[in-house]
Parts: structure tokens; C-alpha cells; sequence
């Protein structure tokens, strides 16, 4: 399945090709991002030819702003997010988009959390059909005080800053759930240990 290049039409699939079966992130992206250029371009330009160990991707169709991309790689003493999205009908010119890139050092993890999802099959045995994951930082969450919660009532409570990640059999299938998993446990086993 072909995807129309950056600023093609905005007709999207429902459902995308599975970047599972790629082993190595070039492959993965140029299946399955409709903007693959633009991502590894930006991932490249920072990784500088570190090795990548692990990554995951996702991507879905938002009613109002339309495609929202992203890719996750962990080259051993960093994870490099990219992030893609269309920009909002009347926010920008027609096809326009954002391209962010963040650098999170693996120092700043302090937690990694996986919950699988099992259901049984009819034969009884356990199957996961989603998974969710969480990477917790030390770097405090710059989010807008919740409404009601003003200066007279005191500082807001202090959150951590979180990467999450979530797949389904809906969303992503068995192959890109058992991906994920094998993502938060390569990190996992880099949290607290001396980067490389």
C-alpha cells in the first residue's frame, strides 16, 4: 500500500501497514509513517550513526488535525522522539505540518512500567491483546494546572513527566504488541545501569 507523500490528500486508510515484521528502523518507518523522510531525516540528523537497540512507532488519523506520527528510538544512552502532525484546518496552510524531535537521556528514566492485557483462548490458553507502557522521567510535567486549581489555593501538586505508549489487536495487531513489549524491556534493562 502506497501512502501519499507530504502534503498529498488528506484521504488516509483506517488501518496502516504493520511495521512489525522490519527489523531495522528505515524499513519500519518507510512502511508505515506517511512522512518517512521527514522522521528519519530528523531521527539521523541526532543519532549520528549511534546503533539503534530498540524502537516503536505509532500513527493514527485525528478527526481535527488529521495524521499524528510518531517514533521512538533508544540507542543505548538516549531516546529519541519524533513526532509528526498535521497542522489544524485554518492554523496553517492547506498540507501543513509539525516536526518535533526531543532527546530524553536515559538518566532521567527512573521507572518502566508494562501492563499486558491477557484473555484466554478458547482452548485456554493466555493470549495478550493489548499492552500499555510507561516511562516515568524525573523532569517535572509542565502541564496546565487543572481548572479550579488557582494561586490562592497554593502551589499545584508536582507531576513527573511520562512517555506512554499503548498497542491493541485493534490498534497495532500481535506483532507490533509483542514489539512494543520488547521495547520497554531493552529500556528496562538499561534504567539504572551506566550508559554505554
Amino acid at each position: 500500500m502506497s501512502s501519499p507523500p507530504f502534503g498529498g490528500s488528506n484521504e488516509m486508510p483506517a488501518v496502516f501497514p504493520d511495521w512489525s515484521p522490519y527489523p531495522d528502523l528505515d524499513s519500519a518507518a518507510r512502511a508505515y509513517l506517511r512522512d518517512p523522510e521527514v522522521a528519519l531525516e530528523a531521527l539521523f540528523g541526532v543519532l549520528r550513526g549511534a546503533q539503534v537497540l530498540c524502537f516503536t512507532l505509532e500513527r493514527f488519523v485525528n478527526e481535527v488535525n488529521g495524521v499524528w506520527q510518531e517514533v521512538v528510538v533508544c540507542d543505548g544512552s538516549r531516546l529519541v522522539l519524533w513526532h509528526g502532525e498535521d497542522v489544524a484546518p485554518g492554523d496553517g496552510p492547506a498540507g501543513a505540518m509539525t516536526s518535533s524531535l526531543r532527546v530524553v537521556p536515559l538518566s532521567t528514566v527512573t521507572e518502566v512500567g508494562c501492563r499486558r492485557r491477557l484473555t484466554r483462548t478458547p482452548n485456554g490458553q493466555a493470549r495478550v491483546d493489548s499492552i500499555d507502557v510507561y516511562l516515568l522521567l524525573s523532569s517535572v510535567d509542565d502541564a496546565v494546572p487543572p481548572p479550579g486549581v488557582g494561586e490562592e489555593e497554593g502551589r499545584a501538586p508536582l507531576r513527573h513527566d511520562a512517555l506512554r505508549f499503548g498497542k491493541t489487536l485493534d490498534d497495532g495487531g500481535p506483532g507490533q504488541i509483542a514489539r512494543l513489549e520488547e521495547f520497554s524491556r531493552v529500556v528496562a534493562s538499561l534504567v539504572g545501569r551506566p550508559t554505554l
